[in-house]
Parts: structure tokens; C-alpha cells; sequence
């Protein structure tokens, strides 16, 4: 059986669209809140064999054509030094705010670099059909340095901003350091399975276009061209692109993944049908029920052409998210008629 996000990916048309679901394994899903009650995340996502179980278990309730593993957006970090703690989420109690901060930063061998999540792709792929991609990620530079220099998720990042203003140099060099991060993990997930990566840039829009391409996009680029070299596909999820969408296009990855405030068949008409498009139906839709679901990926559906289209979410699963809505979105995506499925893409 073919493997068809892997075909989307290559722009080769599918029996059907591919669909998986961004946070897919999340808390939405009754086998992963049973796990929760006997451990925490951080237990979860620290050891290879618990992680590999939650990455599968979206897997054996539905028909998705991708497994993405389970790990945390600060993976590689502790590889720099810097120790994280989840308060839910991620806290740094000595956050990099200084050029000397920045400058003590080490350089990680790339086995140094998130261990549990390379060892839980290799547990992952032994257990996966070749028909299902394994799906590695990591953080993009900017939403990396995003939490290292706030300490925690805060809205809008005021302190990062306020460094790329007062000091870009020192903002800059961060950027650098964790682009190499970032490739150097991306490259080893892809050696021990990962198929293709994502690379999740979720703080992408923060900053204004005239700083994002002066600070940010070389970065971005630059990781990109790594993986390029190194022959590993490409997802670039970018989260209020609106006002950098053209040049976000531009990026080199094999396919971009957009919010649910993205017209996809725009974009689609745009590009041509060099790039893989995936995405991007509004997570909250999903709470809204299994009909106002089913209605959002028919529209969806009939927007965007089939080819290159990999169906998800414009953002993660939220977490009170009736199992019929994803049920739902599996039965339009799987019964969509199969003229459509080898379709010609727009331009």
C-alpha cells in the first residue's frame, strides 16, 4: 500500500487525500487522559516507551495517514543547558535575555540533542505500517527563542520583541544558535525514522514584515536549506502569516501548513502546483459537533484541490473535542468521491 502523505508531499496524486491532525494524540482522547492519571507529562514524554504508546494511540481509533510523535516543542533544549519545568506548559526559571546569556549557550553534539524523542522514533517506525508516515517536528527558531527569553508563554512575547528592538544583534545571534539546534535534531529524527519533519513556527507572525525579514526569515531559511541538504521533506506550519503570507511562499519546504484564517484555495491559486498544501479547518469547529465538522471539510474539500492537499487542522486539536467531530472529518476526507482524489491541482 502506498504511503499517500509522503505521495502528497511529492505532489503525485493519491487514491484519496492524506489527513492527520495536528496534536492528534492530545488530551481530546480518552486513552490519553487514562495515561495522565498515572503520569505526568513530563513522565509521558521522558520515557521512549510511554511516548511511542501515546504517539500510536490516535492510530488504533482512526484511519490517519500519519503518526506524529509525542514530544514537547522544548525538546532539544535541555541539550543547551537550560532546564524546563510544565506549569502546564513549558517554564524556564533563567530565561536568555542577555548578550551574555546568549553567548554562553554551548554548541550540542547532535546525539546531546533530544535523546527520548530519537529513541521513541525508532520504537515508533518498528510499529508502524508503511502505509503511515512517522512524522518528526521541531520549533522554528523564532517560537524556540519565543519561550527562552519570556521564561514561559506569555501573550505576544513583549520581551522577545523588546529584544529584537533594543538589541538585534543579540537576537540574532540566539536565532542562529537555535537554527543550528533545530536543523542538527530535525536530521537525526530523520535518521532514526522521521519521514518528514514539521517544522512549527506558531509564534511565526509576531513580529511586523519589515523585523521579520530583516531578524527572522534568514534563519528560517537557512534551517529549511539544511534539511534540504540532508534530503529530509519539509512541513513548515506557520501560524498569522497574513501579512508575510507572499514571502513565507517563498520559503524553501516541500509543504506549507496554515491557520484556518488562511484561504486555502487562494493560496492554491497563487503557487501553482509546485507546493503541497495542508490544513487548515478551524480546531473549534471540531467542538461545534460532528455536523457543523462534516460541513467545514466538505467546504474544504470543495475549495482546495486534491492535489498536494494533506487535510488537518488550522492549529492543535483542542481538547474538549467530541471523538464524533474526528469522526466526522474521517468519513469526508475517506468519502470523497475518487475522481477527485486524482484530480489536477489549479493554477
Amino acid at each position: 500500500m502506498s504511503n499517500l502523505l509522503l505521495s502528497a508531499l511529492r505532489g503525485e496524486p493519491t487514491a484519496r487525500r492524506p489527513l492527520w491532525i495536528m496534536r492528534q494524540a492530545g488530551r481530546y482522547l480518552p486513552e490519553y487522559r487514562a495515561m495522565r492519571k498515572e503520569h505526568s507529562f513530563e513522565q509521558l514524554a521522558g520515557s521512549p516507551e510511554l511516548a511511542a504508546e501515546v504517539t500510536l494511540l490516535p492510530l488504533k481509533r482512526y484511519p490517519l495517514d500519519a503518526a506524529i510523535i509525542f514530544a514537547d516543542l522544548m525538546s532539544p533544549i535541555p541539550a543547551l543547558g537550560i532546564s524546563v519545568r510544565f506549569d502546564p506548559g513549558p517554564v524556564l526559571d533563567q530565561p536568555i535575555r542577555t548578550p551574555a546569556d546568549v553567548a554562553a549557550l554551548p554548541e550540542p553534539d547532535a546525539a546531546e540533542i533530544g535523546p527520548t524523542v530519537i529513541e521513541t522514533l525508532r520504537l515508533v517506525r518498528r510499529q508502524l505500517g508503511e502505509d503511515v508516515a512517522l512524522l518528526g517536528f521541531a520549533g522554528a527558531p523564532l517560537s524556540l527563542a519565543a519561550y527562552l527569553v519570556e521564561g514561559r508563554g506569555v501573550r505576544g512575547f513583549p520581551l522577545l520583541r523588546a529584544m529584537a528592538a533594543g538589541d538585534p544583534r543579540t537576537f540574532e545571534v540566539l536565532l542562529a544558535k537555535l537554527t543550528r539546534l533545530a536543523a542538527a535534531f530535525l536530521i537525526e529524527q530523520a535518521k532514526a525514522g522521521a519521514q518528514a519533519v514539521q517544522v512549527f513556527d506558531s509564534w511565526g507572525g509576531l513580529l511586523s514584515r519589515r523585523d521579520w525579514h530583516r531578524l527572522v526569515r534568514p534563519h528560517l531559511r537557512d534551517l529549511l536549506h539544511e534539511l534540504r541538504r540532508a534530503e529530509v521533506p519539509r512541513i513548515l506550519y506557520f501560524q498569522d502569516s497574513a501579512h508575510l503570507l507572499d514571502s513565507v511562499l517563498e520559503l524553501p519546504a516541500e509543504c506549507f501548513s496554515l491557520d484556518w484564517k488562511v484561504d486555502l484555495g487562494a493560496v492554491r491559486e497563487q503557487i501553482g502546483p509546485a507546493k503541497a498544501l495542508q490544513g487548515n479547518i478551524d480546531p473549534a469547529v471540531l467542538l461545534a459537533g460532528p455536523d457543523a465538522t462534516r460541513a467545514a471539510a466538505a467546504d474544504l474539500l470543495a475549495r482546495v484541490p486534491s492535489l498536494g492537499h494533506v487535510v488537518n487542522l488550522g492549529h492543535g486539536i483542542q481538547p474538549a473535542t467530541p471523538l464524533e467531530s474526528v469522526q466526522a472529518l474521517v468519513d469526508v476526507v475517506h468519502g470523497e468521491p475518487g475522481d477527485r482524489g486524482l484530480g489536477s491541482v489549479a493554477t
